[in-house]
């Protein structure tokens, strides 16, 4: 049995264009992808936190150094210029192979600049002597 865990994690990044007339998809700066661990054709869960959206698609490379985070395609009737969004990598993993996994959270600013890159640790919770 496998479970979806995730992996990586672009934090409240700022959405600079949505392309209805595009065919799909979400186009990342690839500064982000690589920070993130996230590859081209990747399927990627994206948050809006404006309106509470959740859309799927995947992730397609822009131009380096610009911050393009573009919803292309139907989800930019959700989520517009200058939204903040969360997107998650995720994928499948068997259960023994989630204590291994050390997920990658990228932080950036206004103009999706990285400010910070950490890696994340399972951290379990106190047994309280049991």
């Amino acid at each position: 049995m496998k479970i979806t865990i995730c992996t990586s994690k672009i934090h409240r990044a700022a959405v600079t264009e949505a392309d209805l007339n595009y065919v799909g998809s979400i186009t990342i700066d690839p500064d982000l992808l690589e920070a993130a661990n996230i590859k081209p054709y990747q399927i990627l869960q994206i948050t809006n936190c404006s309106n509470g959206v959740l859309w799927r698609t995947y992730a397609i490379e822009g131009v380096r150094g610009r911050g393009d985070i573009c919803l292309n395609g139907p989800p930019a009737r959700h989520f517009q210029v200058g939204d903040k969004v969360i997107i998650l990598a995720e994928a499948w993993v068997d259960p023994e192979e989630v204590e291994k996994i050390e997920p990658v959270v990228v932080f950036v600013d206004d103009k999706n600049k990285i400010t910070n890159v950490e890696k994340h640790k399972l951290i379990k919770p106190f047994s309280n002597g049991r």
